[in-house]
């Protein structure tokens, strides 16, 4: 995470363990003011996102564009830098995940371009037809969010702000993989089944680590639980290393208790990730809504965009969406601190 050098002493807080509820979010500002001061923000805030194709990059940036609203929220894919298109590829054997079949000193310079409010025009990659679309202009708004298989490189990661790596296990890659290919960009099922074959060491030497320079790892296996629609989600976040003050939010043991019908687990510990000190918490199984509802009321009336919502409206939610909830928490703290930062400055 790319931050302003905080003047102070430097306190690492980390996360409370999940076990000990109620749970504390700290957060400073008078409600609403998040977005007011977003809106004086001099420039655009990057968000980087990375991972293999069909990993499920775009499920964990959804919370954070239900928060803040689509007229704050500008997106784009690292699919638009390919450098070959579908034919071409068949017949030089190249695949997307080699960084050089895609033009990412150009995809940095519109991120540098981006982050400082200037509009770019983008090539335009379509997954349908395996061709490229006409250029597209792209006005920045406040927040940019950036997917794409090499999103941590050294050409692009100094202009992110907040960085994910998302890490599904192979079984459920692959199955999201397989579903998302055939029914959305026109695969047959087998040329997609010999594509994952061939593509699994290009993802060991060209993708897998990046997640040594990610804020947040989010990591995804099957659940212990067996149930449908659930997953075992682990988030390994980069302690924040800037002071939080505090309201408290309440996570409803008496909720889960008294009103759920299936399994759910939660646990925390601390840990050292690839030389960064790190909290680890995993969800598994399904839990109710209504036990996390006040925390998701909290984070969304403390931003002033009331009129949204983050997590999908369900009566039971699974570790995913858990997990784009605290990547929803993350991200605001870490605008708080840049926020107190460029107040701090002003002085």
């Amino acid at each position: 995470m790319r931050r302003i050098a905080y003047s102070g002493k430097k306190i690492n807080f980390g996360f409370y363990p999940i076990i000990l509820l109620p749970i504390s979010i700290f957060l400073y500002f008078m409600k609403g003011e998040f977005r007011e001061r977003l809106m004086k923000y001099p420039g655009t805030l990057i968000i980087g996102v990375a991972g293999d194709s069909g990993s499920g990059k775009s499920t964990f940036t959804k919370g954070i564009t239900n928060l803040l609203g689509k007229d704050m929220v500008s997106y784009i894919t690292l699919d638009d830098y390919h450098t070959e298109d579908r034919e071409t590829r068949k017949k030089t054997g190249h695949l997307p995940l080699d960084p050089k079949i895609n033009n990412l000193e150009l995809a940095g310079h519109h991120l540098k371009e981006l982050r400082k409010g200037k509009a770019i025009i983008k090539p335009v990659y379509n997954h349908k037809t395996g061709k490229f679309d006409a250029p597209q202009i792209v006005e920045p708004k406040k927040i940019l969010i950036v997917e794409g298989l090499h999103t941590l490189y050294d050409d692009l990661r100094n202009y992110i702000d907040l960085s994910i790596f998302v890490e599904p296990s192979r079984e459920i890659k692959y199955k999201w993989k397989i579903k998302r290919d055939v029914e959305e960009r026109g695969y047959k099922e087998e040329d997609v089944l010999k594509e994952i074959r061939i593509r699994e060491p290009y993802y060991k030497r060209y993708i897998d680590f990046q997640k040594v320079y990610a804020d947040v790892v989010i990591k995804i296996r099957p659940s212990e639980f067996y149930e449908e629609d659930s997953y075992y989600v682990e988030l390994i976040m980069k302690k924040l290393d800037f002071p939080l003050s505090g309201i408290k939010m309440s996570f409803s043991i008496s909720s889960v208790l008294n009103t759920s019908k299936m399994p759910f687990a939660m646990k925390y510990r601390d840990d050292f990730y690839y030389q960064k000190n790190v909290s680890r918490i995993a969800f598994d199984g399904k839990i109710p809504r209504e036990s996390i509802e006040s925390i998701e009321k909290k984070i969304i009336e403390y931003t002033g965009f009331t009129e949204n919502y983050l997590l999908e409206r369900r009566s039971y939610i699974n570790g995913i969406q858990l997990a784009q909830l605290m990547v929803c928490w993350y991200f605001v703290e870490m605008m708080n601190n840049i926020f107190r930062e460029l107040e701090r400055a002003a002085f």
